[in-house]
């Protein structure tokens, strides 16, 4: 396995471990979302949504794309995001 295969499984059980962030970045996917309408995709208080982004945004599995914005701002998932989350719906189906 190379280093960037051990990299993504670290990042996707860091994912997983936490149904909130499983659940934001299964909300985000392809899109570009705010953080309101990923609260109310994913059914957690928009208070913890914040939290939970900012610990992805450190991880750097999503970004925020108008990060001067007061409100409104629009996350999205880098490409390594896109990658774990793919990770994590294989994993699913391999277990149904």
């Amino acid at each position: 396995m190379s280093q960037k295969d051990d990299e993504l499984l670290k990042l996707t059980s860091y994912v997983e471990i936490s149904k909130y962030r499983e659940k934001t970045l299964k909300s985000i996917g392809n899109n570009v979302k705010i953080p309101t309408n990923i609260a109310k995709d994913s059914g957690i208080r928009t208070n913890h949504i914040s939290k939970v982004l900012s610990e992805l945004k450190s991880k750097e599995i999503v970004e925020c794309i108008n990060e001067e914005a007061r409100k409104g701002r629009l996350y999205r998932l880098t490409d390594t995001g896109k990658e774990v989350l793919e990770s994590i719906n294989e994993k699913k189906e391999e277990e149904n």
